[in-house]
């Protein structure tokens, strides 16, 4: 089966616009992340999902400046871009990820994509019901097919917009499974995704830290940074996250 990621990413953020070019370390936020999603051995292609809007043609060269594909669709129906964006490479399993996570770890990816390949589940995530896992480790793998049926079956605004929303608020319908960090409580509560000021000043912190010594840092060697310095954790701790309903 062909593994293929989708990045799904675009400039007009309503809480910190261009936040997927912001530099970090020397380097836009997405490239950062597309490195590190890269470094996965068990997914095939990494396509990064984007849309038709014209301030979107910036990620476009990003990702031919990096050898990567890239789908633009609606800028809306976020859904029907990710299964096209899916489809256009001929994807058998979906490794849904979205451009806030620029620390997401390969390691964690691949445990998630492990359990989808080696199950006999419709949907495992390691972000279901509460997570055990810091915010910004999201990583949600499911078949193209599995998709493809959501997208007749359902035309909410939210579960157009929220692509898998639709698979795991239906356990009646999809089997689903939830993959566990194993952290202890402390180590479950930072925020590693990228959508604020806040969030930028916290990630650029980390990066500035461990990506000269170690460009291919793990979510243990951020936790080590936290315990060193906690006052980090201050930098972004009063962000809320946006519900999704």
């Amino acid at each position: 089966m062909k593994v293929v990621s989708t990045i799904e990413a675009r400039m007009s953020s309503t809480r910190l616009p261009g936040k997927v070019l912001r530099p970090l370390a020397g380097k836009p936020a997405l490239e950062m992340m597309i490195e590190r999603v890269r470094r996965s051995r068990r997914i095939h292609q990494v396509v990064v999902a984007t849309t038709v809007n014209p301030a979107d043609d910036v990620l476009e060269q990003l990702a031919r400046r990096l050898a990567v594909s890239c789908f633009r669709g609606s800028e809306e129906d976020v859904l029907d871009r990710v299964l096209r964006a899916a489809r256009s490479a001929a994807a058998d399993v979906i490794v849904e990820l979205t451009g806030d996570c620029p620390i997401i770890d390969p390691e964690v990816i691949d445990r998630v994509i492990d359990v989808y390949l080696e199950g006999s589940y419709d949907y495992v995530s390691n972000g279901l019901h509460k997570t055990t896992y810091p915010a910004g480790m999201e990583t949600q793998v499911f078949a193209t097919s599995v998709l493809a049926e959501v997208a007749h079956l359902t035309h909410d605004p939210a579960d157009r917009e929220h692509v898998s929303l639709y698979i795991y608020e239906h356990p009646e319908r999809y089997k689903l499974h939830n993959v566990e960090s194993g952290l202890p409580e402390k180590h479950r509560a930072p925020r590693l995704t990228l959508d604020t000021a806040e969030d930028y000043e916290l990630i650029a912190a980390i990066y500035e830290e461990l990506y000269p010594k170690k460009p291919a840092f793990s979510l243990d060697d951020v936790l080590r940074l936290f315990d060193r310095r906690p006052e980090l954790l201050a930098l972004n701790a009063a962000v809320l996250d946006k519900p999704v309903r």
